[in-house]
C-alpha cells in the first residue's frame, strides 16, 4: 500500500539576551560610521574646489602683477637706454637694468605653468576632463563672508563628521562586546511541526490523520577551546581602541578649530600691514620714477625702490590668497554645513 505524510516545521530562536539586537545595532552603527565618512569625503572634496580656485585667482593677481613690474622695467630701461645716448647714463646702469628686467621675465613662466596646473586640477576635481569647459576666478572677484559661522564648543561634536564616524565607530564596537558576552550564554529556541498522515492525500488533514508537536531546547557551549573568552577579550580591546580614537579625534577637532581661528586673525592682520607695505613702496616707486625721469635720482634708488614695490605687491596677493584658504578651512573645521542639505535635514 503506499502511505503519505505532509510536515512543515517551523523554528525560531528568541533573543532573549540580546545577542542578535547587539548584532543589529553594531551593523546600524557601521552604517552610520560609513555615511558619516562619506560625508566628510564631500566636504573635503569642496575644499578642496574652493582652495583650487582661490589658488588659481592668487596666480592670476601674480601673473598680472609681474607683467606690470615687467612693462615698468620696460619704460625704465628705455629712460635709461635715452639717458645713455645723451650722456646722463652709464652702460653699467644700462646693463643692471636689462639684467632686472630679465630676471623679472623668468619668473613668467612658472607662474603659468601653475596657473594652468591649477586649472587642470580644478577640472578633475569636479569631474572633467583637462580640455573641459573654462571657468576663471579673479582675486578681486573673490569676497569674504560677512559672517563666519562659529559655533559652540558643544555643537562641533554634532557638526564635525569625522567626529560623528568616530563615535558611531565606538558603538559598533561597543555593541560587538554584547555579541560576544551573548555568545558565552545559553541560546534559546523553539521549533514546531504540523503534519498529516494518510494512504489518500485528500485525506492528509483530516480527523485521525493530522499531527503537531512543540519542542523548546536550550544549549550551552561547554567547551569551545577557548574561543568564546577570547572572542570577548578581543572585542574589548577593541572598544577600548574606538574609545581612544575617538578620544583623539575629538581633541583633534578643537586642536583644528583653534589652530583655524588663531591662523584668521593672524593672517588678517599681516593682510592689513601687507596692503599698507603695498601702498607705501607703491607711492614710493612712483615719485622715485618721476625723479629719475626728471635727473634728480640715480638709477640704483629707481631699482631699490622697484625691488621693494615688486616684494610688497607679490607678498600681498599671496596674503590675501592665504587669508581666503584660512576662511575655507575654518568652514571646513566647523564641520562644512553637511547638514543644511535639503536631504538630510529631511531625515
Amino acid at each position: 500500500y503506499t502511505f503519505y505524510t505532509a510536515e512543515l516545521t517551523v523554528g525560531f530562536v528568541p533573543d532573549v539576551l540580546g545577542g542578535n539586537r547587539r548584532q543589529v545595532e553594531s551593523l546600524a552603527a557601521q552604517k552610520d560610521a560609513q555615511r558619516f565618512a562619506l560625508e566628510a569625503t564631500y566636504i573635503t572634496l569642496a575644499s578642496n574646489v574652493v582652495a583650487a580656485a582661490i589658488q588659481e585667482a592668487s596666480v592670476r593677481a601674480q601673473i598680472r602683477a609681474t607683467k606690470e613690474i615687467i612693462t615698468a622695467d620696460e619704460k625704465a630701461l628705455q629712460i635709461l637706454r635715452d639717458q645713455f645716448k645723451l650722456g646722463f647714463a652709464m652702460r653699467i646702469d644700462v646693463a643692471a637694468q636689462e639684467a632686472a628686467l630679465a630676471q623679472v621675465e623668468t619668473t613668467l613662466p612658472p607662474l603659468q605653468k601653475q596657473l594652468e596646473q591649477t586649472r587642470d586640477l580644478i577640472r578633475a576635481l569636479v569631474g572633467d576632463l583637462p580640455n573641459g569647459p573654462d571657468e576663471t576666478f579673479e582675486l578681486d572677484a573673490l569676497q569674504l563672508p560677512p559672517e563666519v559661522p562659529v559655533s559652540l564648543p558643544s555643537k562641533l561634536i554634532e557638526q564635525r563628521p569625522d567626529v560623528r564616524a568616530a563615535g558611531a565607530q565606538l558603538h559598533a564596537a561597543n555593541a560587538q562586546v554584547g555579541v560576544a558576552v551573548a555568545a558565552m550564554l545559553p541560546q534559546f529556541s523553539i521549533s514546531g511541526t504540523l503534519g498529516g498522515n494518510a494512504d489518500q492525500i485528500p485525506w492528509l488533514f483530516r480527523t485521525g490523520g493530522s499531527f503537531w508537536s512543540v519542542i523548546g531546547g536550550v544549549t550551552q557551549p561547554i567547551f569551545e577551546g577557548g574561543t568564546l573568552l577570547h572572542t570577548k577579550r578581543a572585542a574589548s580591546a577593541a572598544l577600548k581602541q574606538a574609545a581612544a580614537q575617538y578620544q583623539s579625534t575629538v581633541i583633534a577637532a578643537y586642536q583644528n578649530v583653534a589652530d583655524t581661528l588663531h591662523a584668521s586673525l593672524s593672517d588678517a592682520e599681516a593682510l592689513a600691514a601687507n596692503v599698507e607695505a603695498e601702498n607705501s613702496a607703491k607711492v614710493t616707486f612712483d615719485l622715485t620714477r618721476r625723479q629719475m625721469e626728471t635727473g634728480y635720482v640715480n638709477y640704483l634708488t629707481l631699482l631699490s625702490a622697484e625691488t621693494a614695490y615688486q616684494q610688497a605687491l607679490l607678498t600681498r596677493v599671496q596674503a590675501q590668497a592665504t587669508r581666503y584658504g584660512d576662511t575655507i578651512a575654518l568652514f571646513q573645521a566647523l564641520g562644512g554645513g553637511w547638514w543644511n542639505r535639503k536631504e538630510v535635514a529631511a531625515r
